[in-house]
C-alpha cells in the first residue's frame, strides 16, 4: 500500500518573530484569478485619482531680486546652488537648501542677458547690456569689493553664453556666434548664417565640439568648432526662444515653442522668462517679472522626505499600473487635467479648434484627391519648413 504524505517545511509560512509580515502563499495562475484585470484597472483609476488630489507642486519663493530675473544658471558641482541675473544687472547666488542669497553682485549695466557657470564650478561668465563678457569667481572675497577675473569689452551687444564642458571655452551669441578662449581678449572664431540676432547658444554634452543657436527668423542651426563654417539650418514654423541638449543621446535636442507638458501657475506670476530643471532631476526653477525665484516640484504629486520601503513599493506598483492603463480614455482624461486660468484656457481651446479643423481640412483633401496626391506626413516633421546644409 502507496501512502502519500503532505510534507510542509515551517520557514516557509511561520514568522520568525511578531514584527514581521505574515506570508501568505499565492498561485499566480491566471485561470485561478479571472478578474485580475478589472481589480488593477480599480487600482489604476484609484491611483491616478489620489495623484490629482495631491499634486500640490509649489514648494516656495525666493525673493531679493529689485527687478525681473532674466537668466538662471546651475552650479555643475553643487545641487543646492544656483545662479540667477536680473534686469538690473544685478546677480545673486542662493542656497536652495536654506532658501537664502548668500551672495549678491552688481555685475553690469542694464540687463544681464546669459549667465554659465565653468565646468569645474570654481567660476562664472556672465554677459550684459553693456557689451562686456566678465567672468567672476564662485566664491566671495574674504575683504575687498567684488571685482571680475577677467572683462572683455565687446563691439555688439551679446544675447547669450555657454561654456564647453571639459575645456576652458566658451560662446557667446549676438549678431553672430563667437567662439572664445578663456586667455584670450579676441574670439578664436566666429560663425555667421544669415542676418538677424541670435537668442541662444547652447554646447552638446556629450560630443563636445557641437553646439547649437536659435535665431529670431525661426532658424536653428547647428556648428562644429573644429570647422569654420555651419553644418547644417533647420527651419520652422515657429520662433525658437531657446534649446536644450539630450545629455544622454548626443543627437536629441528639444526646442522650446508653445507646446507644453504640464502647468504650473499662482495668483502673482507673471510673464516667465527664464525656466531651469535641477540636475538631481526632482525640482523646477522659474523666474518671472515680479522679481521673484520660484521652487516647484518636478512631479507634481511626489512626497518628499524618507519614504519607507512598502511605501515605495505601494508607490512603484501604482506608478506600473497607471502605465499599464494609461490610453484607457477615463483614466487619460483624469490624468490630463488641469485648473487653468481663464486667458490660458481659452487660448489652448483655440489651438484646440485650430488644429482640429486642420486635420479635418486635410482628411477631406486627401478623401477627394487622387490615391496617393496628398501624401502622409509625420507630425515631428510639419513643423520644419526645410533643412539647409
Amino acid at each position: 500500500m502507496r501512502v502519500k504524505v503532505l510534507s510542509r517545511n515551517p520557514d516557509d509560512y511561520v514568522r520568525e518573530t511578531k514584527l514581521d509580515l505574515q506570508r501568505v502563499p499565492r498561485n499566480y495562475d491566471p485561470a485561478l484569478h479571472p478578474f485580475e484585470v478589472p481589480r488593477e484597472y480599480i487600482r489604476a483609476l484609484n491611483a491616478t485619482k489620489l495623484e490629482r488630489v495631491f499634486a500640490k507642486p509649489f514648494l516656495g519663493s525666493l525673493d531679493g531680486h529689485r527687478d525681473g530675473v532674466n537668466c538662471m544658471a546651475k552650479h555643475p558641482k553643487s545641487l543646492s546652488t544656483v545662479l540667477s541675473g536680473a534686469c538690473d544687472g544685478e546677480v545673486k547666488i542662493w542656497n536652495l537648501t536654506k532658501r537664502q542669497c548668500i551672495r549678491t553682485i552688481q555685475a553690469h549695466e542694464g540687463f544681464v542677458r546669459g549667465i554659465c557657470a565653468r565646468f569645474c564650478g570654481t567660476s562664472f561668465f556672465t554677459v550684459g547690456d553693456d557689451k562686456t563678457v566678465k567672468q567672476w569667481k564662485m566664491e566671495s572675497p574674504e575683504y575687498g569689493e567684488e571685482e571680475p577675473i577677467h572683462t572683455i569689452l565687446g563691439k555688439t551687444v551679446y544675447t547669450g553664453i555657454d561654456h564647453h564642458w571639459k575645456e576652458a571655452v566658451f560662446a557667446t551669441c549676438g549678431q553672430q556666434v563667437d567662439i572664445w578662449d578663456e586667455q584670450r581678449t579676441s574670439p578664436m572664431c566666429s560663425l555667421t548664417w544669415g542676418f538677424d540676432s541670435i537668442s541662444s547658444v547652447k554646447f552638446n554634452p556629450i560630443e563636445t565640439y557641437l553646439l547649437g543657436s536659435c535665431a529670431s527668423d525661426r532658424n536653428i542651426v547647428l556648428y562644429d568648432m573644429r570647422k569654420s563654417t555651419p553644418l547644417k539650418k533647420v527651419i520652422l514654423n515657429m520662433r525658437t526662444n531657446t534649446l536644450c541638449w539630450n545629455p544622454m543621446e548626443a543627437f536629441i535636442f528639444t526646442a522650446a515653442n508653445e507646446d507644453y507638458k504640464e502647468v504650473y501657475h499662482t495668483k502673482r506670476m507673471q510673464h516667465v522668462i527664464t525656466v531651469k530643471w535641477t540636475s538631481d532631476n526632482k525640482y523646477i526653477l522659474c523666474g518671472s517679472d515680479e522679481m521673484n525665484i520660484r521652487l516647484w516640484k518636478a512631479n507634481a504629486s511626489e512626497k518628499l522626505g524618507v519614504l519607507a520601503p512598502r511605501e515605495k513599493a505601494a508607490m512603484n506598483y501604482n506608478q506600473k499600473l497607471k502605465e499599464k492603463f494609461q490610453y484607457h480614455p477615463k483614466i487619460r482624461r483624469i490624468a490630463q487635467h488641469r485648473h487653468l486660468p481663464k486667458s490660458i484656457y481659452c487660448q489652448i481651446k483655440e489651438q484646440r479648434i485650430m488644429r482640429e479643423a486642420r486635420r479635418r481640412k486635410e482628411l477631406n483633401r486627401r478623401k477627394h484627391s487622387k490615391p496617393g496626391s496628398v501624401p502622409l506626413v509625420p507630425e515631428k516633421k510639419k513643423h520644419i519648413v526645410a533643412v539647409v546644409k
